[in-house]
């Protein structure tokens, strides 16, 4: 063999190992230890414990894993955060009524000799917070119910303009039986869909009106209903010239078991769920909610869906 290609031939494997080390080093530094970190990560986990967001200003598929390993980590702690509001609201919903009971059976009791009257009141009072005990178990259990049914809500085509009106005039009277007024308007045209499930959006229509009814507060209490088409979306807007919520909790109504007034709360029975409800329904069918704060004065609150194509 010629000595000159032989002399060529030699610096080859040099080159070779060369080359073999600093993939090794990228793929150390770039693929392997990202991974090691995101596995730590994975172990570190804690639901109780937030864990130190993963760092990466990459914009590859690394990169990408990295921020889907923060959002998980995001929803789980939002998952524990929803559990504790959840076991709080009902801890505190319980509470009262079952404080009350205590209180009744204590009395009846230590005090042999009531009157009979006054004792019927007493049995009395016990049954009524025994039946909002039950309502408040019955509501939770519904939203609970809601939410596996969301995972296979059945879309069909539904005409909007139909939807509108029908709805509209159902609780035109419903409301008018309790001396309250439903003024309506809408420029939807025919022919044009929603593809939603329609007992669903049937059921945030019921969670509206029921909150204006629970918490309008005002006798001459008038309800504003209003559709329109803009884009590919169809909005609707439930308004009341009630009593309104401040700002500062308007951003927050639609959490879970959040209530504006506590107090209210008790009085009325709600759980804060009505209008999560309505958001998780209305996020379900690609759609958004948002409220605001009414031209007549209450509480106005939007949502959109989209049109079908």
């Amino acid at each position: 063999m010629n000595p000159e290609y032989i002399g060529m031939l030699l610096p080859l494997p040099i080159i070779i190992c060369f080359i073999l080390i600093i993939l090794i080093v990228y793929f150390h530094f770039n693929i392997t230890k990202p991974l090691q970190v995101l596995n730590s990560g994975l172990e570190m986990i804690n639901i109780r414990r937030p864990f130190a967001p993963l760092n990466s200003k990459r914009k590859d598929e690394i990169g990408d894993l990295y921020n889907r390993f923060n959002e998980m980590e995001r929803r789980l702690h939002l998952a524990r955060k929803e559990q504790t509001d959840m076991i709080a609201a009902i801890a505190h919903d319980l509470k009262t009524p079952l404080t009350s009971i205590n209180g009744f059976v204590e009395l009846l009791a230590m005090q042999k000799n009531l009157p009979e009257k006054e004792k019927q009141e007493y049995y009395e009072l016990i049954q009524k917070k025994s039946k909002h005990i039950e309502e408040l178990i019955r509501y939770f259990s519904s939203f609970t119910k809601e939410e596996l049914e969301l995972e296979s809500i059945d879309l069909k085509p539904v005409e909007a303009l139909k939807l509108f009106e029908n709805i509209a005039v159902e609780y035109e009277t419903e409301l008018s039986g309790l001396d309250y007024e439903l003024i309506w308007h809408h420029s939807f045209t025919a022919n044009r869909f929603l593809m939603i499930d329609e007992h669903m959006i049937r059921r945030v229509f019921g969670n509206l009106f029921s909150n204006i009814v629970r918490y309008g507060g005002k006798k001459e209490l008038k309800v504003y209903m209003n559709g329109y088409t803009q884009g590919g979306y169809a909005y609707f807007q439930v308004e009341d010239n009630g009593a309104g919520v401040p700002d500062k909790d308007l951003s927050s109504l639609f959490l879970k078991f959040y209530t504006v007034d506590k107090s209210r709360q008790s009085q009325n029975g709600g759980m804060g769920l009505g209008l999560a409800s309505c958001k998780s329904i209305i996020e379900h069918h690609g759609g958004e909610i948002w409220a605001f704060h009414s031209k007549y004065g209450g509480l106005g609150i939007q949502f959109s869906l989209p049109l079908a194509m």
